[in-house]
């Protein structure tokens, strides 16, 4: 698994000191080393556009610094350049000092002082480009006085916008207040590691697209500095070995449906057939035993022995023995006689890895199901969204950081993992450590979606991957899926069937 350690503002600050330190180079070296690498995927990006004029809008600390190095390289390569210096303060940094006078030996810089000096940039363009580089990360304070008027200015444009490292107003380890002024690029390139605020749902307008940008900070120091927070930037499945049969990759148990959402049922049945499990028995109530014959024929069926629309068995430990990995929810309902047979699961499934998805969540996030909580075998995996989330903390949070500590305290209380769906998905272990996704796009916000991974996470659980291998593996995978679905039938025109038929392993 190749993850991105995602550190906080302070750590980042030791990372580039330690380097200077270590490579016994100076930090204005450092900045230049960083500034050429975003020059290069700037013009990577937007070489063959000769009609563009690239407006950089820089502060007075090192992020300025870094937009005066950036205009420097820029122009050196026969862009089309305009600089502007905003002076908020009288204070600058050692590093803005020396490039800005580097530029000033062979290039107009203009000089912002009041909303007067406005006018100097009035006229950018649609097909122009602005970069923000006034403030940077590390800032823990809200924006104010030219600052905030020209972050408001420049986010009224319709030119391409581009941030620095981080946009501009944008905290980096804590959440902004709703009113704050803060920079909207359509584009977010940063430095070396991503950020967390680069995660959250509640700042993608202040995010856009993002990418990171490796700038040689050392590797020794990454992997020994401390962090709950990783972004998961690729993970393979294990190689299958040629003289492998059926029993070597398990057998897995979906409990699923009712009359009305057999779909959910056969989407997960499906998706875990196409992730590489041995065996699968679908149990289903009486009256969908031909629909899942049908529907799903590499599949064993299991039924109820009564004629009720939902299952309402009441399983023992006995049921279980013969299959390696258990998933439940995928359209079962929340009648009060499937919570009963839920209670009877869980407390059955003791030594089983086990998936809880949809309805199983949904009746686990009552009041009366909550206190099941307590009974989930350790490593059990549950699948919500943030509203299935919240039902299941019986409360809400105040933004996406909380969410975030929420979701961290909850896994660690039950010794669970949870993966919280969404764009860039988390997952949460029984350490406290959450998994960003790196795959994925919002054409995957379509109903059937997340029985789809219900049945791949069973189907790696079975094949004997760890909770925390099948979990995040599980997450990538879907994603990759749904980005090549999209990619053929473009986002608003995928369904859940297509992520299925473009598992690839």
């Amino acid at each position: 698994m190749e993850t991105l350690k995602i550190l906080n503002a302070s750590q980042i600050r030791a990372l580039d000191a330690f380097t200077i330190q270590k490579e016994g180079i100076s930090s204005i070296d450092l900045m230049e080393r960083a500034c050429a690498t975003f020059v290069n995927w700037f013009g990577q990006k937007y070489f063959l556009n000769t009609k563009l004029c690239v407006n950089i809008f820089c502060g007075l600390g090192n992020n300025g610094g870094d937009g005066l190095a950036i205009a420097r390289l820029l122009k050196q390569q026969g862009f089309c350049v305009k600089v502007f210096v905003v002076q908020y303060t009288d204070k600058t940094s050692a590093d803005f000092d020396i490039n800005l006078k580097r530029l000033q030996s062979f290039a107009k810089v203009n000089f912002i002082k009041t909303v007067n000096d406005f006018t100097l940039f009035s006229e950018i363009q649609q097909n122009n480009i602005i970069i923000d580089a006034l403030l940077g990360a590390g800032i823990n304070r809200c924006v104010e006085g030219i600052l905030k008027e020209l972050i408001n200015t420049l986010n009224e444009t319709t030119a391409i916008k581009i941030a620095v490292d981080i946009a501009s107003g944008l905290f980096m380890d804590n959440a902004n207040d709703k009113e704050d002024v803060i920079f909207k690029p359509d584009f977010t390139v940063t430095f070396q590691l991503p950020k967390l605020a680069l995660m959250l749902p509640q700042n993608y307008e202040f995010v856009g697209e993002w990418e990171v940008l490796d700038i040689g900070l050392q590797e020794q120091m990454i992997n020994e500095l401390p962090s709950y927070y990783f972004y998961t930037a690729q993970i393979f499945p294990k190689h299958r070995k040629k003289f492998s049969h059926k029993g070597t990759y398990g057998h897995s148990l979906i409990l699923g449906g009712s009359k009305g959402m057999m779909g959910a049922a056969i989407l997960s049945a499906k998706a875990c057939l196409r992730s590489g499990v041995g065996k699968l028995t679908c149990y289903v109530p009486d009256i969908a035993y031909t629909i899942m014959q049908v529907s799903v024929p590499e599949a064993m069926t299991l039924t109820t022995s009564d004629d009720l629309d939902f299952i309402s068995t009441h399983f023992t430990e006995k049921d279980f023995e013969h299959y390696q990995a258990i998933a439940i929810g995928p359209g079962i309902s929340t009648h009060p006689d499937v919570y009963k047979m839920l209670e009877s699961v869980i407390i059955a499934a003791t030594n089983k890895p086990m998936v809880i998805d949809a309805d199983a969540l949904n009746l686990l996030g009552t009041e009366e199901g909550r206190s099941l909580l307590k009974q989930l075998p350790p490593n059990t995996i549950l699948t919500p969204h943030p509203k299935e989330f919240q039902k299941l903390l019986g409360l809400t949070w105040k933004d996406d950081f909380d969410k975030l500590s929420l979701l961290q305290q909850f896994a660690k209380k039950h010794q669970i993992f949870v993966v919280l769906k969404g764009y860039q998905t988390a997952v949460a272990t029984p350490e406290g450590d959450v998994y960003f996704n790196s795959t994925g796009n919002a054409g995957m916000a379509t109903a059937g979606s997340g029985d789809v991974l219900t049945g791949i996470i069973v189907a790696l659980l079975a094949q004997g991957y760890s909770a925390k291998e099948a979990a995040i593996l599980g997450v990538f995978k879907h994603g990759e899926a749904g980005d090549l679905a999209a990619n053929s039938r473009g986002q608003m025109a995928m369904i859940a069937s297509d992520i299925i038929d473009d598992l690839r392993w």
